[in-house]
């Protein structure tokens, strides 16, 4: 099969790789498959095995592979393959933390600074996001998640946010999401992506701070197999579980 053919079978997370751009291609889903935990540290990964099941070439895989060990998420084994860097609980704790202390900051500065004015490229993403949390696709759930939250904090226009939350993003592990398929609180927890969307482009402050907070904790709660406390939204990560 060549690069350019759409094959049947399935690969990570259900999903066949096309043509144009494997290599990020294949380093979104590799990424995201290691996110939700479809890939997990004890395990030694062949690329050619991962090459064959996203229906590549070994070279995009390979690439991909490489970005990722230089992003910190792999570790290379000579010859043989990678395997998922293990990540503790404290660090995970730390990393949502961080990330409330910067992304909770910046959505209250796009809204003070009136900077989301057309929402509609975000809202596609939300809508994504969704439907694929409905279907069960983890990697299309957040790889669309990804690109929302991204996205959203682009528009203060600061390269160094983007480059700090993104990795923060990427070391994440939501291995939770399967035991919450289907359900309400999961479907709840994707429709703030819009709840923040319509307090963003009213220029609620207040408002779209407090629901992005809400929104991180779902990283050590629901979304991680965590129970979420009554009240975690105000009592720092640590209250995620």
């Amino acid at each position: 099969m060549s690069e350019g053919q759409t094959a049947v079978s399935q690969g990570l997370g259900g999903v066949r790789l096309k043509a144009s751009s494997l290599r990020d291609q294949a380093l979104r889903v590799i990424r995201a498959s290691i996110i939700s935990g479809e890939l997990r540290p004890e395990r030694l990964y062949a690329i050619g095995s991962i090459a064959e099941q996203l229906g590549v070439s070994i070279t995009p895989v390979r690439e991909a592979v490489l970005e990722l060990s230089r992003e910190g998420l792999v570790d290379l084994a000579r010859n043989r393959g990678f395997r998922i860097r293990e990540i503790t609980e404290r660090d995970l704790d730390e990393i949502v933390e961080f990330r409330r202390m910067i992304e909770v900051a910046a959505v209250r500065k796009i809204a003070e600074r009136k900077r989301l004015t057309d929402a509609g490229k975000l809202r596609e993403l939300a809508n994504a996001s969704e439907k694929c949390a409905a279907e069960g696709d983890w990697v299309g759930f957040l790889d669309n998640d990804r690109d929302f939250h991204m996205g959203l904090l682009a528009h203060l226009g600061n390269e160094r946010l983007l480059n700090v939350v993104g990795p923060l993003r990427d070391q994440s592990r939501l291995y939770g999401l399967d035991h919450i398929a289907g359900t309400e609180s999961l479907m709840e927890s994707t429709h703030e992506h819009h709840k923040l969307l319509d307090a963003l482009v009213a220029g609620r402050a207040d408002e779209a701070a407090a629901i992005m907070d809400r929104h991180l904790l779902h990283a050590r709660g629901i979304w991680a197999g965590r129970v979420e406390q009554a009240g975690a939204e105000t009592g720092g990560a640590e209250g995620a579980g």
